[in-house]
């Protein structure tokens, strides 16, 4: 029931897109977090990015970045199991449950990854976000989040929705969540030194970094939802 009035509220509130398909009544304060963003990336993700750079090149750093990142990775395929379930997806959502309990043994506690490399599993990224537009429901305004960067009112309320959802959170205490939030930190930096390049043209080079992230993140979100629209990568020169 509480998923039903979830998804008439938030429906509710997804305003039909304007003719340029840019929803963003919040825009003042959203260039305002996107400042704050951006200030963040230059004087803190960026350098540690920097320093975890050896991923690019395949170093001892590199390696010990993805495995820190396969960590993180695996502590969050329960969530995405139930998330496939929840769109009717019953076979992804086996996949990810026995691709889980391969890297949680075989994989050492997940940061080795034999279910992909020796067992054909790769991960199948899903969450809450996906489930609402599967469910019908609209992506709402745009929104850019502290920290977290470009999102909508959908998958702002999937992120919420995905703690609650998670069957590990039960189960792990409050030092063991933080270990696997530090580990998903860890894979962000590296993300951030192998896309350096192209995420400092759009933060640094456009015109303007807010509506160019947000035309890229938005027609990437759409396409990758199976929405509208041709691929755009993110990543992409």
């Amino acid at each position: 029931m509480a998923a039903l009035g979830l998804t008439a509220t938030l429906s509710a509130c997804a305003a039909d897109r304007p003719g340029d398909g840019i929803n963003d009544p919040f825009e003042p304060m959203n260039r305002k977090v996107h400042a704050f963003n951006r200030g963040l990336d230059k004087n803190l993700v960026k350098p540690l990015s920097e320093g975890a750079g050896g991923a690019a090149e395949g170093g001892a750093g590199g390696k010990a970045v993805e495995a820190i990142g396969n960590f993180g990775s695996n502590l969050s395929l329960p969530g995405k199991a139930v998330n496939h379930l929840l769109q009717g997806r019953p076979l992804p959502a086996t996949r990810m449950t026995f691709r889980f309990l391969l890297n949680s043994s075989l994989g050492l506690a997940g940061f080795l990854d034999p279910a992909g490399k020796d067992f054909a599993l790769p991960e199948e990224d899903t969450d809450f976000g996906e489930t609402l537009a599967s469910w019908g429901v609209g992506e709402g305004p745009y929104l850019e989040l502290p920290l977290i960067g470009p999102s909508t009112l959908r998958d702002a309320t999937g992120r919420v929705v995905d703690l609650v959802i998670d069957p590990l959170n039960s189960r792990l205490n409050r030092d063991e969540r933080l270990i696997g939030f530090g580990a998903r930190v860890v894979s962000k930096a590296g993300d951030r030194a192998r896309f350096g390049d192209s995420v400092d043209s759009i933060l640094y080079e456009s015109a303007d970094s807010y509506s160019q992230t947000r035309l890229i993140w938005l027609q990437h979100r759409r396409y990758e939802l199976g929405e509208e629209g041709d691929y755009i990568d993110p990543y992409a020169e």
